[in-house]
């Protein structure tokens, strides 16, 4: 049987349209937006960006009279894929919790509304796809970010398009504004800083911050008055708040918070920007949460020591950051940037051989042939150099700036086995 979908532009199947029945890596050409679909046969897999990149959403048959029903962040669509299954199955995978299939390891062949309750594990570093397709996704009980899942070995979560281990869970800061009291009528979820807001709805009477923090405005592009907002409900917030129903924009404000015992128990405290000396404040630090942001912490003060780095998530022990201790005295906030850019050297001082680098590098060996990098020029971005191949062992942040030699991105040897873009978290 044959697949076919039809894209519109405007909500309730309205406005231009377009009709697909094979695989596109590019549909921008045939419209701009999409607010509703209609699949007719067959079940499609849609991408946020072209070639299959970007947010995913998997579509069965059915009409979609609004992206919010097929559970999208915005009116974005830019490529498409198709898919035959059987809805009998049979269906098998294994998740573990470690990269390469190593860890603790688990067997699917059903349906698991959270992925906690059975796997005793927030976080999934591999899976091997036996038979079936599948979807992942970021939240308990189908909700959040999606991963369309083919069968085959997924060796490291970026393997199947995800920035985080974390599965079925909240891996994601997420703001829900709706539009009417007690979280009713249309909403609108927001996961990151957002200029404009007024496109995506007209008012907003109560919001649901699921997780991280915000400052919301009532103007665009970060303006006007002001509104903290932590994690909770606001079921009426203009009472509370004694604002109008204008929300414009909002950002993101990054947190983590380190706990002195393992799962988030004991004295604690919360950091929303970088700190040369938490030993002060904490004795020991055995369990983290990272609400919102990316950070970079340090076994010792003014950021020496091994180095780990922490994105969104929830890390209930030190050995889920890789950690080997309780030791935890400084720490820095990641910003995110939109473009990658080094140069790798093989002698001190930018001597020797030299190479370009714009992505991950899952083996320097492999790639540019030599075991060592003695100094590096980093013009644009965040990296992450790793002493072992496939982003294993002691880490270093690298950050824009010139490194003449080894020893001042804090390496003890020359030895880099993988290279990582810090990307958005």
């Amino acid at each position: 049987m044959s697949s076919k979908i039809t894209f519109y532009e405007d909500r309730n199947f309205q406005g231009r349209s377009h009709e697909c029945d094979t695989d596109c890596p590019d549909v921008h050409p045939h419209f701009s937006r999409c607010n509703s679909i209609k699949v007719e046969s067959g079940c499609w897999v849609l991408y946020e960006k072209p070639d299959y990149t970007g947010y995913q959403y998997v579509l069965t048959r059915g009409e979609y009279p609004d992206y919010q029903r097929w559970m999208g962040y915005n009116d974005t669509v830019r490529s498409c894929r198709t898919f035959s299954y059987t809805s009998e199955g049979p269906y098998r995978m294994r998740i573990y919790e470690r990269p390469n299939f190593q860890g603790q390891m688990m067997e699917f062949s059903e349906d698991c509304e959270s992925v906690q309750d059975h796997f005793r594990s927030r976080d999934i570093y591999s899976c091997n796809v036996m038979e079936g397709y599948w979807t992942f996704y970021e939240h308990p009980n189908y909700r959040g970010r999606q991963y369309f899942m083919r069968p085959g070995e997924f060796r490291k979560f970026s393997d199947w398009g995800a920035t985080c281990a974390t599965t079925g869970t909240s891996c994601v800061t997420l703001i829900i504004f709706y539009q009417d009291r007690h979280f009713g009528g249309q909403h609108y979820e927001c996961m990151s800083d957002c200029t404009d807001l007024h496109s995506m709805f007209d008012r907003c009477r109560s919001i649901r911050v699921e997780s991280g923090m915000f400052v919301i405005y009532d103007r665009p592009g970060f303006m006007g008055t002001q509104y903290f907002m932590k994690r909770g409900e606001y079921s009426d917030y203009m009472g509370t708040a004694g604002m109008n129903d204008c929300v414009r924009s909002c950002r993101m404000i990054p947190m983590i918070i380190f706990y002195e015992d393992k799962n988030f128990s004991g004295r604690f405290i919360e950091c929303s920007n970088d700190s040369a000396d938490l030993a002060c404040l904490l004795k020991r630090c055995n369990s983290i949460r990272v609400e919102s942001g990316c950070f970079m912490i340090y076994e010792k003060s003014n950021y020496d020591g091994n180095q780990y780095c922490l994105r969104r998530g929830e890390y209930p022990d030190c050995h889920h950051w890789m950690g080997a201790n309780d030791s935890v005295c400084s720490c820095r906030l990641i910003h995110m940037e939109p473009s990658f850019n080094m140069r790798l050297y093989t002698r001190i001082e930018f001597g020797g051989q030299m190479m370009d680098l714009a992505d991950d590098c899952p083996s320097v060996k492999d790639r540019f042939h030599v075991n060592d990098i003695f100094s590096c020029n980093v013009t644009d971005g965040y990296w992450l150099f790793y002493e072992h191949p496939d982003y294993r062992g002691r880490m270093h942040l690298i950050k824009p700036g010139d490194y003449k030699r080894f020893s001042e991105w804090g390496g003890r040897s020359a030895r880099v086995g993988s290279i990582r873009r810090i990307l958005d978290c």
